[in-house]
């Protein structure tokens, strides 16, 4: 299954309210969403219909999250008596914007990307859902970070073992995509800054000179499952309502990473 592909069906099993796309490009990702939405990219070039409530933000990542309110955009597709007639806790309308659903494609070195992972983390909840675009390289020049080839993921697919590493209380899902594959991050904690504490100590050791040494399980993607067992998976559903009651990650998330065990796809 293609990335597009996926990703629009992404939309669909996420039920998501709304949208945030780091690395616009030419908008074909962007167009795939239906709810409000921000999408960032410091030279974008869309040249797709878009058929959503758009904030287009030409700047670099960094630069948006740095702003006072960055999620203001959003606020207006969270109406309570929207939520009443859905059946949505209407405690969520007067606490801080969280994201459904973020897609981080921008710029394709380790740092950035990183960076991008820690800032949508901090507006993000458990039942978020956060995918990083190309962390399955095809070679070793491929995710090389001086870029020499036509097709290029960069060295952000150390991502993988980092958030292993750091942050086990996240859930993560590699997914057999192509080309160049993607991961999926479940229970996002906006509270937890063990990342940003550790930045410099992760920097310093994975920061380093081209070749890559990429990992065998990452070019043969032996680690991946299939994008279509992932979207049939059952907890879906469980997920979604239990985010629209507005429940806690205390009360949800334990359930929540019990049922991803349950499909074989916990990391």
């Amino acid at each position: 299954m293609k990335r597009h592909e996926f990703l629009r069906e992404l939309h669909k099993v996420s039920a998501n309210r709304n949208y945030l796309e780091i690395g616009v490009n030419d908008g074909r990702s962007l167009s795939l969403s239906r709810v409000p939405s921000i999408a960032i990219d410091p030279a974008f070039k869309v040249v797709t219909e878009l058929k959503c409530d758009v904030h287009l933000v030409k700047a670099t990542s960094d630069a948006f999250f740095a702003r006072k309110n960055p999620l203001g955009h959003l606020k207006s597709g969270r109406h309570p008596l929207r939520n009443m007639r859905r059946g949505r806790s209407l405690t969520g309308y007067w606490r801080g914007t969280t994201l459904d659903l973020s897609f981080i494609d921008g710029m394709h070195l380790f740092e950035y990307a990183f960076r991008d992972f820690i800032n949508v983390e901090k507006h993000s909840d458990w039942s978020s859902v956060i995918v990083l675009d190309d962390m399955l390289p095809r070679s070793v020049d491929e995710a090389a970070r001086d870029r020499h080839t036509d097709a290029w993921t960069g060295d952000v697919y150390k991502i993988i073992e980092v958030l292993a590493r750091y942050r086990p209380d996240l859930v993560t899902v590699l997914v057999d995509t192509e080309p160049t594959g993607q991961l999926l991050v479940f229970g996002a904690d906006p509270g937890n800054t063990v990342l940003k504490d550790k930045y410099d100590e992760i920097m310093a050791e994975y920061l380093v000179e081209d070749p890559q040494k990429v990992p065998e399980a990452i070019l043969e993607r032996s680690a991946a499952v299939s994008p279509q067992s992932l979207l049939q998976a059952g907890f879906w559903d469980q997920m979604v309502k239990a985010r629209n009651r507005g429940q806690s990650r205390s009360r949800a998330w334990e359930p929540m990473r019990r049922a991803l065990e349950q499909v074989g796809i916990s990391r």
